[in-house]
């Protein structure tokens, strides 16, 4: 089994890691790792979760650690760019954990923080600037930093900068850089665009894969609830107080529709937050924190969250909203089952819905079972019947704990139970 050692890291990274007990690289550190150190471009495919951070970042930093001086003032030496603010911090945090005690220094920007604080961080140089487009070109705008001594371009989660519409930012912040550089792009997926991508950007690059694009992690238990969409949350609420000392994340579709939801699960007694894009940056920071802290049970979140956050204690993923593009359920259920850990994801499937579960499904290569409901008539096949026998899984009923029909829903504070759940379902 390859370690640490064997990728030709520095001894200062390598006792970095051992303090920090890594020891054995997942299997997209082992294959990217010696390609980065050798200086090759590399398009990188792997699923979320898989420790894509380390792959780049640690020959990264074994790399700019040999350079042994300061950056220039408003220069950057690496360049990370990253669709989401959660995703920027979260990549920060990982790599200011590999870089404790050296010289390399680490800046971020992002939306919806102060300009001319990130301005003044910036005047002094960075080793490492990590960076959403939008917010990076407001400072390439203001003459805040120059990409001219750049020579290390990253694009992590490219497919999902690409669903975000950041493909003419990518092409304004790329005419800003040298063409004497070394470029990684990493994807979960490989959609025409990624590939058009890394035409673009990466020179003869290597091609690393070690899981198919949109495979699910091993260890998250999948299942669909039809309803109506006027049910779904009493629905959810029925669910949510079955587990309620356990973590739960939930998808909704708009900002406006995350907020009511949150807003109506705190009424019926839950500790629930919310993030999305109309939250600012210090809101979404300090919400993230108190879920990670556990002071916060249930997190209603849009996409935007999908990847970034990298809490292990997330067992339950809900899909309260089915996304428009399959390619995000991949993501947004890769948010639990973290760390080895087992997780669960169900999705809420109302009639208008059918073609996103059947987008995600094509997806998947495979139905996703059925563990409460009925296929809406005319829309879908009837549900599997879950199998007996040795080997074969335990009833959907018993394996997800879905809420039996006419079930009296978890009391969580106050009389949940009372009052017009229907008409208050339908305002979330």
């Amino acid at each position: 089994m390859t370690q640490f050692s064997a990728l030709g890291l520095n001894d200062h990274l390598l006792k970095t890691l051992q303090a920090q007990d890594f020891t054995t690289p997942t299997p997209i550190q082992t294959e990217a790792i010696p390609h980065v150190m050798a200086g090759r471009d590399l398009m990188g495919l792997a699923q979320t979760g898989t420790g894509k951070t380390a792959a780049f970042g640690l020959p990264l930093i074994h790399r700019l650690m040999a350079i042994g001086k300061a950056p220039a003032p408003a220069t950057a030496r690496a360049l990370i760019l990253a669709p989401t603010r959660e995703l920027v911090a979260q990549i920060a945090d990982t790599l200011a954990g590999f870089t404790r005690h050296t010289h390399i220094k680490v800046v971020t920007v992002v939306g919806g923080a102060s300009l001319n604080k990130q301005a003044e961080r910036l005047a002094r140089g960075a080793d490492i600037l990590v960076a959403t487009p939008g917010r990076l070109i407001d400072l390439l705008d203001r003459q805040a930093v120059t990409l001219a001594q750049t020579t290390y371009l990253v694009l992590d989660e490219a497919d999902h900068m690409l669903d975000m519409g950041f493909i003419h930012a990518l092409k304004k912040i790329a005419r800003h850089l040298t063409a004497k550089r070394q470029t990684l792009l990493f994807s979960a997926t490989m959609p025409k665009q990624i590939e058009e991508l890394a035409g673009t950007y990466l020179t003869n690059p290597v091609r690393v894969q070690v899981a198919p694009p949109g495979k699910v992690a091993d260890k998250v238990t999948q299942a669909v609830h039809y309803t109506s969409q006027g049910d779904k949350a009493s629905l959810l609420r029925d669910y949510l107080g079955q587990h309620p000392d356990e973590m739960a994340l939930v998808f909704g579709r708009t900002k406006h529709g995350a907020e009511k939801l949150m807003k109506l699960l705190v009424s019926w007694g839950f500790a629930a937050g919310s993030i999305h894009g109309n939250k600012s940056q210090g809101h979404r920071e300090r919400t993230l924190a108190a879920f990670r802290a556990g002071e916060l049970k249930v997190l209603v979140a849009t996409d935007v969250a999908a990847r970034g956050i990298d809490i292990p204690g997330v067992r339950h993923v809900y899909n309260y909203d089915l996304p428009n593009v399959p390619e995000n359920y991949v993501h947004r259920i890769g948010r639990t089952a973290r760390a080895g850990a087992d997780g669960r994801a169900v999705s809420f499937c109302a009639p208008a819905e059918m073609d996103e579960l059947r987008a995600i499904e094509k997806q998947l290569k495979q139905p996703i079972e059925v563990i409460g409901g009925t296929p809406h008539m005319g829309e879908a096949p009837a549900p599997r019947q879950p199998q007996r026998g040795r080997g074969g899984p335990k009833p959907a009923q018993k394996a997800f704990g879905a809420p039996k029909p006419g079930a009296k829903p978890a009391q969580r504070g106050g009389r949940p139970g009372q009052g017009r759940p229907q008409r208050q379902a339908r305002s979330a």
